[in-house]
C-alpha cells in the first residue's frame, strides 16, 4: 500500500496575482481554480554528455523535444515536433505523451495513445523516430503495446503485447515473438500482476543484455490465483464488470519464474534459481552473460541474489539478506564497471546505510556510519569514486544530499538548506537539479555543480510565494512528546489566525502511519496543506503526529509493529490526542481524525479504540479487515491469517465497531481496484448489525484516489461540512 498522492498531477501552472490581503481560502480555490498548485519543473532527461538536457515542451505546431544547455538554460536545438509524426505517416497521432532516448542518442521511443491500466503499468502505441533520417517506424500494427524498450545500438526494440514477448528488428522490419503462451488472467511474460506492480513497485518486467544480444524476463503464471471484480456504471442497461487477479493475504500468488532468450540461437532458458514465492527483481551485471535475480521467501524476511548464467541458466549464490521481520526490498544495487564489485544499501546495522561488496559477495566496506537513515540512493560517480545519496541526519523531518567516496572516508554534505532537500544528477554528475521546499513553503529548483554551488535558479515560485503570504495564514510549528513507551514523537501544529491561548480551540488531527511513512516532514505539503490552513482559519487546530512504525528512525522504531499493525500506532494517536487536550487552548471534547488509505484504517481504528478521546473520525479508502487487503503488503508486516489469528483480529477496525460512539464518515471509490470497495461494504453491513449510525459516500467507477469530474471537490466540500457539523 502506498501513500495516496492527493496530489494527482504535478501541472505547471501560472499563479494569479492576488491583491487582496488576508484572503480566506475556499475549495473552489483549491480544487476548481487551482490556486495551490505551485510551478514545478518537470521532464528534465539529461542527455550523455552531462552538459546538456532535454524537454518536452510546447510549441506552435504542437509539442516539440528541445536540447539546452544545463548551465545557461539556453535552448541549443529542437530535435523533433510532434507534427513531424504526421508527416512521416499520415495515420500517426498528431502528438505524444513521454519519449526516450536510446543508448547512443540517435533513436527517440515515443509513446502515444497511453491507456492506464493501474498506478504505474498503461497500454500506448509505440513509435520509433530515427534522429538522423527523420523516419518513423511503428513498433507494432496488432494493437496497443506495453513497455517498449529499444536495444542498447538502438537497432531492436522489444515489448510486450496481449502478454506475450516480442521484438523488433528495426533495419529489417522482421518481428520475432519469443513467448506464445500469454493469455489474460493466466500468464504474462515481460509485464508483472496486480501485486507485484503495485507492492514491489514494477511493472516492466523483461530487460536487455549489455551487449543486446539476450532478453531477461519474468514470466508470471497466475491461474490459480483468485480473480476479483468491480462494477463500472456507464448508463447502460448492465454495469460493466472488470475482472481481475487479485491475491488476498494467504491466497495464492502467481507462481513467478525468471527467463534469458538469446536473440543469437531464437531460444529461451528458464534461470534455474532455487524455489522461492517471490523473484521481485532482474538486473543484468556488466558482465553480458550474467544476470542477477532476486528472490524472496512469501514472508519476505529473506532475500537472496543469484548470479545466473545466461546461456545456461544455472545459478550461484551472490548474497543473502535475512532479517526477524522483513526484509525491505529496494533498487539500490549498482554494479560497478570494474566487474569486481558492486554498491548496495542495507539495514543491516539498524539503520539503512551504503555498503561497498565484492563480486565474490563479501563486503568490503560499510560507506556510510551512523544513527541516521540513507532515505535515498542517487548513484555512483565511477571515474571519479564517489557515490551520492540522500540522508535523514540532521533530524528524520529533514533530508540532506551527500556524498562520500568510493573507498570510505567521511562523508560531505552537498545541500546547505534546512528542510527538506533531494537531487536528480546528470549522467556525469557533474550537475544536480536541486529541488529544496519547507514546511509551508513550495518548491524551489536549482542547478547546482557537485559540490552544491549555484550554477542557476530554475524556478524559485516567487509569484506563488508572494500570492500566497496574501491570505489569513495560521503560524505552522514543529513540537514532540513521549509516549507511555517513553519514545519522542514528533509532529506538527497548525494555528488559526490570530492565535490566542487563552482561547479553548477544537483539534483535527491528520494521520497516515504505516510502516516506513511519513507526514511529519519539513516541506510543502500540497494542497492538503492549503485545506488544513483553510480549517485553521475556521478556527481548528491542525496536528499530524508521526506514530510508532513510521520511517527515518532506523529500523527498531519502525519494525515494532511486526504482525501487530495498528496496535501501537494507535495507541500513539490516541495518546496524541489527550497531549493535546490537556494543552490549556484546547477543547478536549473536540477532537477528530482524518486519514486516507492506511490513514483511513488508523483513524477508524482511533475512533472506535479512543472513542473516550475522538469525537469525530473521517475514513477514506480504508483497510477495514486485514484479511481483504493483498498478500505482499499484508504478510510482510502480518504473515499470513492462518500463522497469525490473533493479530489480524485484534487490529482489524471492523471487529470493534460495537465501541462507536462519536461521528463517522466512511468514503470509497467503488472501483478502488487496491483497497476493494469490499472493505466499506463490509464495515456498513457491520455498523448496521451493531445498529451504530454513520455518515458514507460512496464514488462510482472511481478508483483509490477519488478524482475526475468533480469528485475532489466534492468529497472535500462534504469533509469540510462534516467537519465543521461534528466537530
Amino acid at each position: 500500500m502506498k501513500k495516496i498522492l492527493l496530489l494527482i498531477v504535478a501541472i505547471a501552472i501560472a499563479i494569479p496575482i492576488l491583491t487582496a490581503q488576508n484572503k480566506q481560502i475556499t475549495l473552489e480555490d483549491i480544487w476548481t481554480n487551482y490556486m495551490f498548485y505551485p510551478r514545478t519543473v518537470p521532464g528534465f532527461n539529461f542527455l550523455n554528455d552531462g552538459k546538456n538536457y532535454t524537454r518536452q515542451v510546447r510549441a506552435k505546431n504542437g509539442t516539440a523535444i528541445v536540447k539546452y544547455d544545463i548551465t545557461t538554460g539556453e535552448a541549443t536545438d529542437t530535435l523533433f515536433f510532434s507534427s513531424d509524426m504526421k508527416v512521416a505517416d499520415e495515420n500517426a497521432p498528431a502528438g505524444f505523451d513521454s519519449y526516450e532516448f536510446s543508448a547512443d542518442e540517435s533513436k527517440l521511443l515515443l509513446a502515444t495513445a497511453s491507456e492506464a491500466i493501474y498506478r504505474h503499468s498503461s497500454f500506448a502505441i509505440f513509435y520509433i523516430w530515427d534522429l538522423k533520417s527523420k523516419s518513423l517506424t511503428a513498433v507494432s500494427a496488432e494493437g496497443k503495446q506495453r513497455l517498449a524498450m529499444l536495444n542498447p545500438a538502438g537497432d531492436k526494440v522489444a515489448y510486450v503485447q496481449d502478454n506475450n514477448m516480442y521484438y523488433k528488428d528495426l533495419i529489417s522490419g522482421a518481428v520475432t515473438q519469443i513467448t506464445k503462451d500469454g493469455a489474460v488472467n493466466k500468464i504474462i511474460n515481460g509485464a508483472t500482476d496486480w501485486v507485484n506492480e503495485e507492492e514491489f513497485g514494477i511493472d516492466r518486467a523483461f530487460y536487455w543484455s549489455p551487449d543486446g544480444n539476450s532478453i531477461s524476463f519474468l514470466r508470471f503464471d497466475e491461474a490459480a490465483v483468485k480473480e476479483f471484480s468491480m462494477p463500472y456504471y456507464n448508463n447502460e442497461m448492465y454495469p460493466e464488470i472488470y475482472t481481475f487477479k487479485y491475491p488476498k493475504t494467504g491466497e495464492d500468488n502467481a507462481k513467478t519464474t525468471a527467463h534469458i532468450y538469446s536473440l543469437k540461437s531464437d531460444k529461451v532458458v528458464k534461470v534455474k534459481t532455487p524455489e522461492a514465492e517471490y523473484i521481485p527483481r532482474i538486473k543484468w551485471t556488466q558482465n553480458p552473460n550474467e544476470l542477477c535475480v532476486f528472490t524472496m521467501n512469501r514472508h519476505q524476511n529473506n532475500l537472496e541474489l543469484h548470479i545466473a548464467d545466461a546461456a545456461t541458466g544455472d545459478v550461484k549464490l551472490l548474497m543473502n539478506e535475512k532479517n526477524e521481520s522483513y526484509v525491505d526490498l529496494h533498487d539500490n544495487l549498482t554494479f560497478l564497471k570494474d566487474g569486481k564489485h558492486f554498491v548496495w544499501t542495507s539495514e543491516q546495522s539498524g539503520f539503512n546505510h551504503v555498503y561497498l561488496y565484492n563480486m565474490d559477495g563479501t563486503k568490503k566496506m560499510q560507506l556510510t556510519n551512523g544513527d541516521f537513515e540513507v532515505t535515498n540512493f542517487y548513484g555512483v560517480d565511477e571515474a571519479k569514486g564517489v557515490v551520492f545519496y540522500q540522508a535523514a541526519k540532521q533530524t528524520p523531518m529533514q533530508r540532506e544530499v551527500y556524498c562520500v567516496n568510493l573507498d570510505g572516508g567521511k562523508d560531505k554534505k552537498i545541500s546547505k538548506e534546512d528542510g527538506t532537500n533531494s537531487a536528480r544528477f546528470s549522467s556525469t554528475f557533474d550537475y544536480f537539479i536541486h529541488t529544496h521546499s519547507s514546511m509551508g513553503v513550495p518548491a524551489s529548483y536549482f542547478v547546482r555543480n557537485r559540490k552544491g554551488k549555484e550554477v542557476r535558479i530554475l524556478e524559485d515560485n516567487k509569484r506563488f510565494k508572494e500570492g500566497f503570504a496574501k491570505y489569513d495564514l495560521g503560524e505552522t510549528e514543529f513540537f514532540s512528546f513521549k509516549n507511555s513507551r517513553q519514545d519522542d514523537l514528533n509532529g506538527y501544529m497548525i494555528t488559526p489566525p490570530n492565535f490566542d491561548k487563552s482561547k479553548k480551540y477544537p483539534v483535527f488531527m491528520y494521520v497516515y502511519g504505516g510502516p516506513g511513512s511519513q507526514t511529519v516532514k519539513d516541506s510543502w505539503g500540497g494542497t492538503n496543506y492549503a485545506w488544513f490552513q483553510m480549517l485553521a482559519q475556521k478556527g481548528y487546530i491542525v496536528v499530524s503526529v508521526d506514530n510508532t512504525g513510521t520511517g527515518a528512525r532506523g529500523e527498531q522504531f519502525k519494525k515494532i509493529t511486526y504482525q501487530e499493525l495498528g496496535k501501537y500506532e494507535t495507541q500513539d494517536q490516541i495518546e496524541a490526542a489527550k497531549y493535546l487536550a490537556n494543552l490549556d487552548y484546547v477543547d478536549g471534547s473536540r477532537i477528530g481524525i482524518f486519514g486516507w488509505s492506511y490513514g483511513g484504517y488508523m483513524s477508524s481504528l482511533c475512533l472506535f479504540k479512543g472513542n473516550d478521546v475522538f469525537k469525530a473520525a473521517i475514513a477514506v479508502a480504508p483497510v477495514t479487515n486485514w484479511k481483504w487487503y493483498d498478500s505482499i503488503y499484508t504478510e510482510r508486516y502480518m504473515r499470513t491469517p492462518q500463522e497469525n489469528k490473533k493479530g489480524y483480529e485484534d487490529n482489524s477496525p471492523i471487529n470493534f465497531v460495537n465501541r462507536l460512539e462519536g461521528n463517522y464518515l466512511l468514503v470509497h471509490g467503488i472501483a478502488d481496484d487496491n483497497v476493494h470497495f469490499q472493505n466499506t461494504a463490509e464495515m456498513t453491513n457491520a455498523l448496521i448489525k451493531a445498529n451504530k449510525q454513520f455518515d458514507t459516500y460512496v464514488y462510482p467507477n472511481r478508483n483509490h484516489g477519488i478524482y475526475g469530474d468533480n469528485a475532489r471537490i466534492h468529497l472535500y466540500t462534504k469533509m469540510t461540512n462534516f467537519v465543521l457539523e461534528k466537530l
